[in-house]
């Protein structure tokens, strides 16, 4: 673990079924793992409006997306903790947890861990890079006592 990790968590939400910072820190911390000796996110949970929003300005997509990830762009020569920024769409979450028949936390869990491994630099745009994040994404989650979040893709269902 990196000595030193620190969430800055914003709730832009009304939901009432978000994970406690303590997890939200935790799942971050197990994500960055030994990359990093110290590590800064700004985390802000968002409802569907606003993630729609954001998508749209950042991703040209309609809709709100679970996750946003914007990586700090900082000179290496300022040797800053700052990761950058994640954003995740609190209603989205809830749905794809259902739709996939996963528990919540388990999913929070799982969009915590791979925002954390985009703002790291990994990838999922070509799939040799989708398998190298899912198999970590894997592993970390199963460290932290949670299924194989692809499980059901995998089974092909």
């Amino acid at each position: 673990m990196p000595a030193d990790v620190l969430v800055d968590i914003q709730i832009a939400s009304e939901s009432s079924e978000l994970p406690s910072q303590a997890d939200l820190h935790k799942w971050a911390a197990a994500a960055i793992g030994d990359h990093r000796q110290e590590a800064e996110i700004s985390l802000r949970i968002v409802d569907l409006k606003e993630g729609a929003e954001l998508n749209q300005q950042w991703r040209q997509k309609e809709g709100p997306t679970n996750v946003l990830s914007f990586p700090s762009d900082l000179p290496e020569e300022l040797n800053l903790p700052l990761l950058g920024d994640l954003v995740i769409c609190s209603p989205v979450v809830e749905r794809e947890a259902r739709e996939q028949n996963k528990t919540l936390q388990a999913h929070w869990a799982h969009m915590m861990v791979h925002g954390t491994l985009h703002l790291l630099g990994y990838d999922h745009i070509e799939e040799d890079e989708a398998l190298t994040m899912e198999s970590l994404e894997t592993a970390i989650l199963q460290s932290l006592g949670f299924p194989d979040p692809y499980q059901l893709e995998k089974r092909g269902s």
